[in-house]
């Protein structure tokens, strides 16, 4: 199962979804150590799959395997909500995995708006470039029921974004405004892996694999506009997203 430029890897449920996904991370981390001096840049997403993938690598046999010192957490997105908030991907990620693991993760500021200082950072922590755009060793996403990703919604401006690296982005249709990476770092990146589950997002899996060797400028949805230039992009999906058996 596959559609143009996407690979897809289907699991029977949520949680052989996210822990295949822990142990391929634990694998990449832990062979980056031996053979790159550099830490595995990482950029986390929010989410109830990321979530159990996260309570996962905080846990044995993952958190003592995996050389924390030599992993560095970004994130994707984040709501305009201060990093206590019961909405903050930060929250979510601090308590399932970054408070238990000694990596360095950086916050997005959302709540004040300041997406060139998240921009500043991702700039000031990885070296490594790609048409002039940092790289990221791994982009975490998901997708929603109206196919977007990160913070980046049908109908929304970041959708056109080509030059800057994170910006604040209006979502009129949530009322709010929420601070989100654009395609550039996205598809900048060495790998991109979406986790997608429940039998709520089949239609929209099959309406985009279906439409992913033509999926517009912009697409109409927005997954489809993270098309990595060098790197892989990989779908994990659970049996009800894919609308099959694994």
């Amino acid at each position: 199962m596959a559609g143009a430029g996407i690979e897809t890897r289907v699991y029977p449920d949520p949680e052989r979804l996210a822990a295949s996904v822990a142990e391929a991370i634990a694998a990449l981390a832990v062979r980056q150590a031996r053979t790159a001096p550099r830490p595995l840049g990482i950029a986390l997403s929010g989410g109830s799959t990321p979530k159990r993938l996260y309570e996962l690598l905080a846990a044995p046999p993952h958190v003592d395997r995996i050389p924390w010192r030599q992993v560095e957490f970004f994130f994707g997105d984040e709501r305009s909500v201060p990093p206590d908030h019961p909405d903050s991907n930060w929250a979510m990620a601090k308590r399932a995995l970054l408070d238990h693991v000694p990596a360095p993760a950086h916050r997005m500021e959302a709540e004040i708006g300041d997406a060139d200082g998240y921009a500043r950072i991702l700039d000031d922590r990885i070296a490594r470039r790609r048409d002039g755009v940092p790289v990221l060793d791994l982009v975490l996403l998901g997708m929603g029921d109206d196919g977007h990703t990160a913070s980046l919604f049908p109908g929304t401006a970041a959708l056109a974004e080509r030059r800057r690296f994170v910006v604040m982005n209006e979502v009129p249709q949530l009322h709010t405004r929420r601070m989100t990476l654009t395609y550039p770092v996205l598809n900048a990146a060495d790998r991109v892996w979406a986790l997608i589950a429940g039998a709520g997002k089949r239609t929209v899996v099959a309406e985009c694999l279906a439409r992913a060797a033509d999926p517009g400028d912009p697409p109409a949805r927005p997954i489809l506009g993270v098309r990595p230039t060098a790197g892989e992009l990989v779908w994990h999906l659970d049996a009800a997203a894919a609308g099959s058996t694994a």
